[in-house]
C-alpha cells in the first residue's frame, strides 16, 4: 500500500469546476488549444499528483527514482541522446513520432507553463507532475494512440484516467466522447474512448517505470511487459470514422510553424 503524504503545500484540495467548465468550452471548440488540458488538469485533478508521488515511492525503484529526480523533458528535448536508440527500441519509435509530428518536449513544457506559476518550483510534487507531463508522448507510442487526431487523444486521456487518476482526465475524455456521438453519429469513438480507460486498467503502472531505461527496451517486448493490449476498437474506429472523423475536433490550419497539439 503506498504511503499517504501531505498535500501540495498552499493548496486548497478542492476542484475549480468554474474554471474546468470555462476550460472544457474552449477545448471542444478548438481541440488545438491544449493549453485549457492544462487548466482542467490543474482545476480538477485535485489530490492526483500527492497520490501519485506517494504510490511511486512505494514501488521498487520508486525511491531511487524520486531521489535522482530525473527531469526527463530535458533528456527527449536532448536530439543527440534521441537518435542514439537503436532500431525497433522504444526511444527509435519515439524519434519517429518526433520526426512524423513536428512535436517536441519543449513544445509541451511551454503550453504547462502558460498560467501556471508552480511548474517548475522545487518540490518532488512538482517534479512529479513534471514527470507524468513528459511521459505524455512516449505513452503515445507504448499505446499506439496518434497524437495528431483527436480519437488519438480522446482515448489516451482515458487510458491516462486509469492509470494516474484525476478527475481532469476524465472529464476530457468524458466530454469528448460525448460531442463525438453528436458528430459523428456515430459510438465507435465513444467506445474507443472507454478502450483506451480499459486498456489503461489492465496495464503496469507506467508511471512508475524508468523511462531512462525504458527508451533502450524493444518496443513490442516493452509493450508485452507492461500489459499493453492491442486498440482493437480505436483501430476500428479510425478505420470507419476516416482521417476526417477522427480528427473532427481540430482547427484546420495551412500553416504552422510547429504543429499544434490536438488536446481531444
Amino acid at each position: 500500500m503506498a504511503a499517504k503524504l501531505p498535500p501540495f503545500p498552499g493548496s486548497t484540495g478542492r476542484r475549480d469546476w468554474t474554471t474546468a467548465l470555462d476550460a472544457i468550452k474552449k477545448l471542444l471548440n478548438n481541440g488545438d488549444d491544449t493549453v485549457q488540458v492544462f487548466r482542467i488538469m490543474r482545476a480538477l485533478n485535485v489530490g492526483s499528483t500527492e497520490s501519485g508521488y506517494a504510490r511511486l515511492l512505494g514501488t521498487e525503484e520508486g525511491g531511487r527514482i524520486a531521489r535522482e529526480q530525473a527531469e526527463l523533458a530535458e533528456r527527449f528535448s536532448d536530439r543527440t541522446w534521441v537518435d542514439s536508440f537503436a532500431p525497433g527500441t522504444v526511444g527509435a519509435a519515439y524519434r519517429d513520432f518526433l520526426d512524423s509530428t513536428g512535436y517536441s518536449a519543449d513544445g509541451l513544457v511551454a503550453v504547462s507553463r502558460e498560467g501556471n506559476a508552480n511548474v517548475e518550483i522545487d518540490h518532488p510534487y512538482a517534479w512529479f507532475g513534471r514527470r507524468t507531463r513528459d511521459m505524455h508522448d512516449i505513452w503515445h507510442v507504448l499505446t499506439g494512440y496518434k497524437a495528431d487526431e483527436s480519437l488519438g487523444e480522446a482515448a489516451l486521456v482515458a487510458f491516462s484516467y486509469a492509470q494516474v487518476g484525476g478527475a481532469g482526465w476524465a472529464f476530457i475524455g468524458s466530454a469528448a466522447a460525448l460531442k463525438s456521438l453528436r458528430i459523428t453519429g456515430s459510438t465507435l469513438f465513444a467506445r474507443a474512448v472507454i478502450e483506451g480507460y480499459q486498456r489503461g486498467k489492465a496495464a503496469k503502472w507506467l508511471a512508475g517505470e524508468d523511462y531512462l531505461k525504458l527508451m533502450h527496451e524493444p518496443l513490442g517486448a516493452a509493450r508485452k511487459r507492461l500489459g499493453l493490449t492491442e486498440p482493437v476498437m480505436y483501430k476500428r474506429a479510425q478505420e470507419e470514422l476516416g482521417e476526417e472523423m477522427a480528427s473532427y475536433l481540430s482547427q484546420q490550419r495551412e500553416e504552422a510553424a510547429e504543429p499544434e497539439r490536438l488536446a481531444a
